[in-house]
């Protein structure tokens, strides 16, 4: 089978280009041809298709002259329909898989795989469908007018706009257009969500997605078989910033001075916490690879303390593979991960007191208690987590749609 695989960047970003590049791999290893298409950047893994990249300027680096320039592509990137047309035209794939293209490709890809007859699935790794349509501020909090969360973090035009009227209005621009003239759900043969919560999110602003959607899991590749040995310091990693609650588990933990927290990653709230830091909690800055397996493996338990809506945490995903238990906020997707007091713990969000008090019990339990939770964990990510699964669900999906397609 032949795959285009679409994803607005072409080099480990985030999450959402984590799953794009595991895919891919997954994929080749399995015999199929995966023909990636992206945007052009000096940070690029190397591809023998990059010719047909598309060159358009990130957002958040882009100059206000150079906003406004390129506001019509942003809308409707006629280069990227073009430089699509031609690799269609020379590679002809069977079906196309879309992770990330807002605000880069945009819409103007939809009207050529219609073209050519090439069925189309999304995995929907944000709210971005459903949440950018119309937003207000009050001053001190964004609310989503269609999504109604009522939360800053939440509501994907903020969160993209990073407070810039100019960004702000090019997103808002971007979703009227798109949900007047070219919307995804007329063109999407089939979404993949990545958690149950997301996919029910979706379907109850817009109940149109109910008969195009399933759920499918974020994998990590398989790791090699750690012990179930109780750590000496629970585990942070991921981005420092606040939409993480990071504010929230620095609270916890100064409340608790006899218990260790190490905390992974940058962002932008790294340096200002740093040297604010109590004595029990160090930063380490950006780890990977080995190394960050280690660090997980070590670590008694790992806390996923955001107050965004997560939709299906690599870091939760890659913690279980290693057999460590989470400790999670109970929001969004994440305690659809967590089996209380079998894999994990929950706590409620933005509540500092409530997470000391769930890190204290959790690092109370026995080392037989420990070794079981640690299984627990393993089990629920061979179930639900292994390559071998995903890989046969995302296919009956790819096949599913290209059937249909022929009718």
């Amino acid at each position: 089978m032949k795959i285009l695989q679409i994803n607005k960047y072409f080099f480990k970003k985030g999450g959402a280009e984590t799953v794009f590049f595991n895919t891919i791999q997954l994929l080749e290893r399995h015999g199929h041809t995966v023909i990636p298409f992206s945007l052009k950047n000096k940070k690029n893994e190397p591809s023998p298709y990059e010719s047909y990249f598309v060159d358009y300027p990130e957002l958040s680096e882009s100059s206000l002259p150079k906003k406004i320039k390129n506001l019509p592509a942003f809308i409707y990137n006629k280069e990227a329909a073009r430089k699509l047309e031609k690799l269609i035209q020379k590679e002809k794939p069977d079906v196309a898989h879309i992770h990330l293209m807002f605000n880069s490709m945009s819409v103007s890809i939809f009207p050529v795989l219609k073209k050519y007859n090439i069925p189309i699935i999304m995995s929907v790794h944000d709210y971005r469908l459903v949440c950018p349509a119309y937003t207000f501020t009050d001053g001190k909090r964004n609310f989503c007018e269609r999504c109604k969360t009522g939360n800053y973090y939440n509501c994907i035009t903020h969160k993209c706009s990073k407070g810039s009227l100019i960004n702000s209005f090019m997103l808002s621009m971007d979703s009227y257009f798109r949900s007047k003239f070219y919307s995804p759900i007329d063109y999407i043969n089939r979404f993949i969500f990545v958690s149950k919560f997301s996919m029910n999110k979706h379907i109850q602003v817009e109940n149109r997605f109910k008969d195009k959607c399933t759920y499918l899991y974020n994998f990590t590749p398989k790791v090699k078989d750690y012990s179930s040995t109780k750590g000496d310091y629970i585990f942070f990693f991921g981005r420092i910033s606040e939409e993480k609650g990071i504010l929230t588990l620095l609270n916890a933990i100064k409340q608790v001075p006899d218990i260790k927290l190490k905390l992974a990653g940058t962002g932008p709230l790294l340096e200002q916490l740093k040297s604010q830091c109590p004595p029990n909690a160090e930063f380490l800055g950006f780890k990977q690879g080995e190394e960050l397996r280690e660090l997980i493996h070590n670590a008694s338990f790992v806390v996923v303390s955001s107050e965004c809506y997560e939709n299906n945490p690599m870091t939760i995903i890659e913690s279980y593979m290693i057999g460590t238990p989470v400790i999670g906020s109970d929001l969004g997707g994440i305690p659809e991960l967590i089996i209380e007091n079998k894999t994990g713990y929950t706590f409620k969000p933005k509540s500092s007191d409530d997470l000391k008090e769930t890190i204290t019990k959790a690092c109370s339990i026995s080392e037989e208690e420990y070794a079981k939770m640690s299984d627990e964990a393993k089990k629920f990510a061979m179930d639900n987590f292994s390559e071998e699964s995903h890989y046969q669900r995302l296919i009956k999906n790819y096949q599913l749609i290209i059937d249909q397609n022929k009718r």
